[in-house]
């Protein structure tokens, strides 16, 4: 399991960008928002690696997904 990042720290690396105002639990919900997408990186890299006949999931079908997902989650 992951190790959860501290508060402060996560709180500090938020406020570098000075004009955006942070709410009250916007430090869970980025967390949750990590969360989310590690889990679809997985599922992904699963489907991808059943594809290829694989049947561990390698660094070669994370790296293979992660772009795809990196471009819809920005856009």
């Amino acid at each position: 399991m992951l190790k959860k990042v501290p508060k402060a720290t996560l709180k500090s690396l938020m406020k570098k960008k000075a004009n955006i105002r942070i709410g009250t639990a916007a430090d869970a919900m980025v967390e949750l928002n990590v969360l989310l997408f590690l889990h679809s990186l997985a599922e992904e890299a699963r489907t991808k690696a059943f594809e290829e006949k694989s049947a561990t999931i390698k660094a070669h079908h994370v790296k293979a997904v992660s772009k795809k997902l990196l471009k819809q989650a920005r856009g």
